[in-house]
């Protein structure tokens, strides 16, 4: 089944498997607070049907998302801790269950951040991750600023956030952050090809494996995720935020040297 009112959000439930498809081609698969909201609920519905035991969130094999859509994002700025992409993201998150995801083409911003929520993940060999949150006036989300330092270590970490530019399938199979890097075409194939793997395993081992593996983690991802989505929100109003919109907005090269 795929939902009725949001086709950029499509939804499909077979045997035991959940599949969340990104699909706003034309404008890259950059997200709107309507399909934050989608996704969310999704999450939220799988996590509460006993029926599903996995889920699948993939893109198109030319692009997984150009993360926000700034112009969404401008007129309804995520300034509250209720805003949809905060949602999403407790809900990501939090997921107990097994979350596989097909990453193709362009990752940015919260396009790799959510990954870190993700458990295993195949990446076509276009994949490109990169989070330029710094370049945007605003700081990172999404648990990200302790999540990549505890995969990537310190040093890539800061060149990874500081200075956002994008790192290519080979380095995030180096880094550990994706399983294996496929062919395009062949990237959502072997997602579910693994999703249906786990689908046949008992649901209970499934939760309570992962439960212990992020246990420890669990407490300090959800206060980080508050810590960020507070200073986020402060950003957006500052100079920097403005004139890093401002520009995008322009088509032309910010300039920060009076922020």
């Amino acid at each position: 089944m795929t939902t009725p009112d949001n086709q950029d959000i499509l939804i499909h439930t077979e045997a035991a498997v959940t599949t969340i498809t990104i699909n706003r081609i034309d404008k890259k698969n950059s997200f709107t607070a309507v399909m934050y909201s989608a996704l969310a609920d999704a999450l939220d519905n799988a996590s509460r049907d006993a029926a599903v035991h996995v889920l699948v969130i993939q893109g198109h094999e030319t692009i997984f998302s150009a993360g926000n859509d700034i112009r969404d994002f401008l007129d309804v700025p995520p300034d509250h801790a209720d805003a949809p992409v905060f949602h999403f993201m407790r809900a990501i998150s939090t997921f107990p269950k097994p979350i596989i995801a097909s990453v193709c083409g362009p990752a940015v911003g919260i396009g790799t951040t959510m990954l870190m929520h993700c458990d295993l993940i195949y990446a076509g060999d276009n994949a490109a991750f990169s989070m330029p949150f710094v370049n945007l006036g605003i700081c990172p989300e999404a648990g990200s600023s302790l999540l990549v330092p505890q995969l990537m270590g310190h040093q890539r970490a800061a060149e990874a956030l500081l200075l956002g530019e994008p790192f290519m399938a080979e380095t995030a199979l180096e880094l550990g952050l994706i399983n294996r890097i496929v062919p395009p075409s062949e990237a959502n194939v072997l997602a579910q090809r693994q999703a249906q793997k786990l689908a046949a395993k008992p649901l209970t081992s499934l939760i309570e494996t992962k439960r212990l593996m992020k246990k420890g983690n669990a407490a300090l991802v959800a206060e980080r995720i508050e810590e960020e989505g507070a200073s986020f929100g402060r950003m957006l109003s500052a100079p920097a935020a403005r004139e890093a919109f401002s520009a995008f907005m322009e088509k032309r090269k910010p300039d920060f040297s009076k922020v």
